[in-house]
């Protein structure tokens, strides 16, 4: 798989990929959310592709404190090939570049399977509680 950073061209390819995997929630637009990423100065989205399709994403900022990681995103007809550990590798490498010292990323506790994915990958449970409040 090749990984680059994505572009304003990826936007509609990368909203179909996490449409189909179950990545996008009816309260978020997935363009406005690819296009906000690109818009930020600390923050990438990048690309893997199999012959020249796009086959995964991962969004990746740092805020001068911690990186943190969405969208990791994996073509269903690629998944268990290494495709998840790639891309997370790639957020990695961006991340260390810019100096960030650790890496966050929250996901769903009912969605073991990427639970147990993230715990492969050297991720560990930390004891916080995550709030939010929409601003839109």
């Amino acid at each position: 798989m090749q990984v680059t950073e994505g572009d304003i061209a990826d936007m509609d390819d990368a909203a179909a990929l996490w449409e189909r995997c179950e990545l996008a929630r009816p309260a978020s637009d997935p363009r406005k959310d690819y296009v906000r990423c690109l818009r930020t100065p600390n923050a990438t989205i990048l690309v893997g592709r199999l012959n020249q399709a796009m086959v995964a994403t991962v969004m990746v900022g740092f805020d001068g404190h911690r990186a943190w990681i969405y969208f990791l995103a994996i073509d269903p007809s690629i998944r268990r090939r290494g495709g998840a550990r790639t891309m997370m590798a790639s957020a990695e490498a961006w991340a260390r570049a810019r100096g960030a010292p650790r890496l966050n990323l929250m996901v769903r506790e009912s969605n073991r399977a990427a639970v147990t994915l993230y715990e492969k990958l050297g991720m560990e449970r930390q004891e916080v509680l995550v709030m939010g409040k929409p601003l839109d």
